[in-house]
């Protein structure tokens, strides 16, 4: 899952970035309004975690402008004033959830899995098709009872496809997950992935298909 970090102070953004990526997620930094209000305009993330206290362009109008564009992407607002007006205010401009500095990273951590399970619409912590398991908790999978590790790339593949097991997914959308601005985005890279994971699924009960011209989905043997 792509993520974008709005914050100013670099070394913050450098260490939650580095411990962020460590968890499989693609992770976009930048460091003033302005960068950031471009960037969401052109791309889709999953989450966006956002500093009120930017240059050129603060944090709540930034916001403000998202939700003008009709982005319901979950938003958590990091903060050094964590006084009641202002989670009210950050509220009523469209944030999801607070978080006040300084902060324990496994609380971000914990904040975040609750909102991408809100946005993907999960009640449950484990997602499952077929034999397949992901725990949005530990960010683990387990194929057939096992654990079932994967190279960071390979794992962000899968999951996106699993989030949207049963749908048709495009290359574009992958590529738009698992990316960040760093990555090589080579199209190819996608199949390349595709092919290594169906090689690592041979024999259980989930296949990922191709849809020619479409894209690819990721499904059950019980569910033809």
């Amino acid at each position: 899952m792509r993520i974008l970090l709005v914050e100013d102070n670099r070394d913050l953004a450098n260490w939650l970035a580095k411990l962020l990526r460590a968890g499989n997620f693609a992770v976009d930094c930048v460091h003033d309004g302005v960068d950031a209000d471009h960037v969401l305009s052109v791309n889709d993330y999953a989450l966006v975690i956002l500093d009120l206290s930017l240059p050129k362009l603060g944090g709540l109008e930034l916001l403000r402008r998202l939700r003008q564009r009709g982005s319901a992407v979950p938003v958590i607002i990091l903060t050094a004033n964590d006084s009641l007006d202002g989670r009210v205010i950050g509220l009523d401009a469209g944030a999801d959830d607070f978080l006040a500095k300084p902060f324990e990273f496994a609380e971000l951590e914990a904040r975040i899995r609750v909102q991408l399970r809100r946005s993907n619409n999960r009640a449950v912590a484990v997602i499952r098709c077929g034999d397949l398991e992901f725990d949005s908790k530990t960010r683990l999978f387990r194929l057939g009872g096992s654990d079932f590790a994967l190279p960071p790339r390979e794992h962000a593949v899968l999951e996106h496809l699993l989030l949207k097991a049963g749908e048709t997914v495009s290359k574009t959308q992958i590529r738009e997950s698992v990316f960040d601005f760093e990555a090589d985005a080579d199209p190819s890279a996608i199949e390349i992935y595709v092919h290594r994971l169906r090689r690592k699924l041979e024999g259980s009960q989930v296949s990922i298909r191709t849809l020619r011209g479409l894209g690819y989905m990721l499904d059950s043997h019980e569910d033809r």
